[in-house]
């Protein structure tokens, strides 16, 4: 049986979908599931392997794996900490969707779930007009997107549920990062009113939290993957 892809997207850039997918994928493989991330696109980066891979595997508490070494889980590695076209414009290089989706596949094959780690936030261009969500849409994944507490949160929160709204994207749930949260009330009121404007969008996505101690518990079953 082919393996469910689940993309992971953030905010915006640095909001900690790197940590937050390696945290989640360390609870899925805790609870028996074969499960594998793969970087869509990672800048940056002047190695050959996306290093929010590496940084994956260690949350994961594993060693990098061979489809890391292999390149399949990271299609695309750039140098300059640019988004992934402009990064990519000044290497020369085209990024293409195909090629991101092939190695996605191969990853089907032998995994039972796919945490697919995005490029900043969802309206980050990839190649010409695509955009992140609409390698998404396209690919008809579900998303995870990960928000925080810091001042100005909201707005982009909605925004970018919004995005997913115009699009047809399924929001399979949010992780709200208070990790380091420099005010509480305002974590406290961010955290109330997404909630509230997901009830008014008719979005039943649960919201888990991510701190210090780490992703909440439950959060694997949270979002659904207990029967994967």
């Amino acid at each position: 049986m082919k393996g469910k892809v689940i993309a992971v997207s953030g905010i915006d850039t640095g909001t900690g979908k790197t940590v937050a997918t390696g945290l989640l994928a360390r609870a899925l493989l805790d609870r028996g599931l074969r499960v594998i991330t793969q970087k869509l696109v990672q800048t940056g980066c002047s190695g050959r392997i996306a290093e929010d891979i590496v940084e994956h595997r260690r949350l994961m508490g594993i060693g990098l794996m061979p489809e890391d070494i292999d390149g399949i889980t990271s299609p695309y590695v750039f140098a300059y900490p640019a988004s992934p076209h402009l990064a990519a414009r000044l290497e020369s290089c085209t990024i293409d969707p195909i090629a991101i989706r092939r190695a996605t596949f191969r990853l089907q094959q032998s995994y039972g779930t796919i945490l697919l780690e995005g490029a900043g936030g969802l309206l980050v261009p990839l190649e010409g007009d695509l955009l992140l969500a609409d390698y998404i849409r396209d690919a008809g994944y579900p998303l995870l997107l990960v928000t925080s507490s810091r001042l100005g949160s909201i707005n982009h929160t909605l925004l970018s549920i919004e995005a997913c709204l115009k699009r047809g994207i399924s929001l399979k749930g949010i992780v709200f990062n208070r990790f380091r949260e420099a005010d509480r009330t305002i974590g406290d009121d961010a955290f109330g009113t997404i909630l509230n404007f997901l009830k008014r969008y008719g979005i039943s996505a649960p919201i888990a939290t991510l701190d210090e101690y780490g992703l909440e518990a439950g959060s694997a079953e949270m979002f659904g993957f207990a029967g994967d």
